[in-house]
């Protein structure tokens, strides 16, 4: 079975000047891949992987080129002209990617970007999208755990912190005063489920939690004082910014780790700096 919006390794059948028509091993459907897209040594009898979607004409077409996002999936993408029905998107192939005036919550505006979700249409068969992104996630039955690594986008900010879309799956919330770096809708993160909570509602760390950030820590603190002749201006009292701008971690982090070096008599610790002694060097 051939599928619109996604990626899909067909069969190349046929030769034409126009280019080349492939299909599935069911030979469900013959798909266009016009000349411009065919890879130079392929041949007839190849299988290729093409991603295939509906033309203008609302044909299914093919192509090489790589979406920048996929039927399912979350993105963060940009207006590039709006229509009395709706908002188009660049999407990265030859055709924009329109989001319905109905899945708008505000009109969108040209230049700037959205979260958006992409789904096929259920009477056109088209691939649109959604920035109605949210009725796409669902946290009442979770497949993930509390110290989980997982893969954020995140998505917008509250009054609390920022809202990330999990494994684009799940809602999760980054709490802004355990953020000590930049961080804006759109990006990308890695991220660590922190905990879960009886209403399934999950708070996201972006640091790792627990034994093996505090090691990963410690040994980014030897490391740095290593660099720096064996003493760092920063101490139990310097500010959270000044930490994470020197050290890129959290200040709980900082005071937890380096109280660990010292009970191990691997530092000398003042309130703005800390030092390594003889069994650290």
């Amino acid at each position: 079975m051939i599928h619109i919006g996604k990626y899909n390794q067909l069969e190349v059948i046929k030769e034409v000047e126009f280019g080349f028509y492939l299909t599935d091993k069911e030979q469900s459907l013959e798909i266009l891949l016009p000349l411009k897209y065919i890879p130079k040594e392929a041949r007839v009898g190849d299988f290729l992987n093409v991603f295939v979607y509906h033309d203008s004409e609302n044909r299914p077409i093919a192509t090489t080129l790589h979406p920048l996002a996929t039927v399912g999936d979350f993105a963060y993408m940009k207006v590039v002209s709006v229509a009395s029905f709706g908002a188009f998107l660049e999407w990265g192939i030859a055709k924009d990617l329109l989001v319905p005036l109905r899945e708008q919550n505000l009109p969108l505006e040209v230049g700037r970007n959205y979260i958006v979700y992409l789904y096929r249409d259920h009477e056109t068969g088209r691939v649109v999208a959604t920035a109605k992104w949210a009725r796409y996630l669902d946290n009442s039955d979770l497949e993930v755990q509390e110290g989980d690594a997982v893969d954020l986008l995140i998505a917008d900010r509250t009054d609390l912190g920022y809202n990330a879309i999990i494994n684009d799956k799940y809602l999760g919330l980054v709490y802004k005063n355990e953020v000590f770096e930049v961080i804006t809708t759109g990006d990308k993160k890695r991220g660590f489920v922190k905990k879960i909570r009886d209403d399934n509602k999950i708070d996201i760390s972006l640091q790792a939690q627990g034994y093996e950030h505090i090691e990963d820590a410690k040994s980014r603190i030897l490391h740095v004082l290593k660099s720096n002749g064996g003493k760092l201006d920063l101490g139990d009292k310097s500010s959270p910014e000044e930490v994470y701008e020197k050290i890129k971690l959290s200040k709980k982090a900082f005071k937890k780790t380096i109280g660990g070096l010292f009970k191990d008599r691997l530092i000398e610790l003042t309130d703005y700096s800390i030092k390594l002694t003889d069994t650290g060097e």
